[in-house]
């Protein structure tokens, strides 16, 4: 009798741990548009200087900090930033050329999106023209009922590098 309990519990012990599990894995497609389309108003707010649009899509309590080293901790700091920097004409000047956004799900309710942007046409406050600006967004998304908001966004610039030239060499 022993040895049928014991023959058992090494079968039932097989039979556990060879069943394998299957793990549901969500489809996260409708989210990925949503974030998307907020990205993409985001770049039509910039071009217009619409400043409700451009805020439409962050949280009350957001961590907003640009290229530039300006920080804003709140919706309301974000839009009073915004509303200055949309009045500087040399600011405005230019074209966004966006790439892919490259969007992580760290879970249902919380992505992380990357997303990279070349200026073009920009111009210095004197009014003469930047190089292409190589601008990087890494944006934190919170999902709140069935919308996505923003609630950190960190904004990076990266110059195109140029060669060190030997000056004795020349």
């Amino acid at each position: 009798m022993k040895k049928i309990v014991f023959l058992l519990c090494i079968v039932g012990s097989t039979l556990a741990c060879s069943s394998k599990k299957t793990e549901h894995v969500k489809n996260y497609d409708s989210d990925k548009e949503k974030i998307n389309r907020t990205i993409a108003e985001w770049d039509k707010a910039w071009e217009t200087k619409d400043l409700e649009l451009a805020i439409a899509h962050y949280a009350d309590k957001t961590d907003w900090t640009n290229a530039f080293g300006d920080r804003t901790q709140s919706k309301q700091e974000l839009e009073e930033l915004l509303d200055f920097i949309f009045g500087l004409d040399f600011v405005m000047t230019g074209e966004n050329d966006y790439g892919t956004n490259d969007i992580t799900f760290l879970n249902d309710s919380i992505a992380t999106v990357r997303s990279t942007n070349i200026r073009k046409n920009q111009e210095w406050p004197d009014g003469s023209k930047m190089e292409d600006r190589h601008i990087n967004h890494l944006r934190v998304y919170k999902k709140i009922e069935e919308d996505w908001f923003i609630t950190n966004h960190m904004i990076s610039q990266a110059w195109p590098k140029r060669q060190v030239t030997d000056s004795i060499a020349n």
